[in-house]
């Protein structure tokens, strides 16, 4: 792995992995008109940022802005070890990413998300996110864009947070139990 490896722009850059995150809204509609009730951004709701994790979250879209411009000049390390251990680990995220956009588009309104991949970690999401950028960055051999996937998850902390709290001002109790049994990243659930 490098720091900067050679840049050029080419048809099999990192940009072909990184395509699902500026279209993933449009993705979880369209999961969610096939597999769910139609409503899926209303149940995702709005998330109640205080001026500090709102500055993290905007701090965190710029890196991720900048990742999908630099994807776009970073080549694939094809037919490497670094090419296939990338892309596996992406493929697990990818998986991991569309397994919660279905847990989501499948829960009831008016329920907290819990079944699924809500069942091992708060916010799957996210971490499928980082697990998939982590795969690119191995496929591209680029330790510059694993350094700033790993910014974007330090920050990203302060939007879970926000999340939870607004879940918490949504669902009351029943969120509060969820939050006591389900650890925030991943692991495994305490009996309850």
């Amino acid at each position: 792995m490098s720091w900067v490896p050679s840049l050029q722009v080419g048809v099999w850059n990192a940009w072909i992995l990184m395509l699902y995150f500026p279209l993933h809204p449009l993705i979880m509609i369209l999961v969610d008109k096939v597999v769910g009730t139609g409503d899926m951004m209303k149940k995702m709701g709005d998330v109640p940022y205080e001026t500090k994790e709102r500055r993290a979250f905007l701090a965190a879209m710029g890196i991720l802005v900048f990742l999908c411009l630099y994807s776009i000049f970073l080549p694939l390390k094809l037919g490497t070890v670094w090419f296939f251990v990338g892309l596996v680990v992406y493929l697990i995220g990818l998986a991991m990413f569309m397994t919660a956009i279905v847990n989501i588009a499948t829960t009831p309104p008016g329920q907290p998300f819990r079944k699924g991949m809500y069942r091992y970690s708060r916010h799957p999401m996210m971490l499928s996110s980082f697990i998939t950028w982590v795969g690119i960055s191995v496929a591209s051999a680029s330790w510059l864009f694993l350094l700033l996937s790993l910014v974007v998850l330090a920050l990203q902390v302060y939007e879970a947070i926000a999340e939870e709290r607004g879940c918490v001002a949504l669902y009351g109790e029943e969120y509060r139990r969820y939050l006591s049994l389900t650890p925030r990243w991943i692991g495994i659930p305490k009996p309850g």
